[in-house]
């Protein structure tokens, strides 16, 4: 299988948290660009900086962050026709039924909780990156 590079951005309010992320994907080799924003406005601002968002190729969004929530951003994100193409996958700590049910009915391509150790951290970013970063050869 041919793989690409691709942009990630990692929103997350918590830096080590983001580092956590990125290393879990680069021990099952998934190089790609990782782009660090630490709260959904810097994530707007750098969307709205971009001309081009077709090089981002997901969006991982924490949902408990202080200003507006990842619940704020996803639902503009997804209402706005530039952005919405881009899949934005809720990388949260809620396990909250009601947290799932809400991002989903905002647009979020995928809703995972945060795994309680970096064992399983690893496993969860491999399965992203085999899922949403993998480019799938032309028949």
């Amino acid at each position: 299988m041919k793989t690409i590079k691709h942009s990630v951005l990692i929103v997350d309010d918590d830096a080590d948290d983001r580092e956590s992320i990125r290393d879990a994907f680069l021990e099952n080799k998934h190089h790609h660009e990782y782009i660090f924003m630490k709260n959904g406005d810097q994530l707007l601002q750098h969307l709205t900086a971009k001309n081009d968002t077709s090089v981002f190729k997901i969006i991982l969004l924490d949902l408990n962050m202080p200003g507006k929530d990842g619940k704020d951003i996803l639902k503009e994100i997804k209402t706005n026709s530039i952005w919405q193409p881009i899949p934005v996958i809720i990388l949260t700590t809620s396990s909250s039924e009601k947290d799932r049910d809400t991002s989903y009915q905002l647009g979020a391509n995928c809703f995972v909780t945060k795994p309680s150790s970096y064992r399983e951290l690893i496993s969860v970013t491999d399965s992203i990156a085999k899922l949403w970063l993998t480019q799938q050869p032309q028949s």
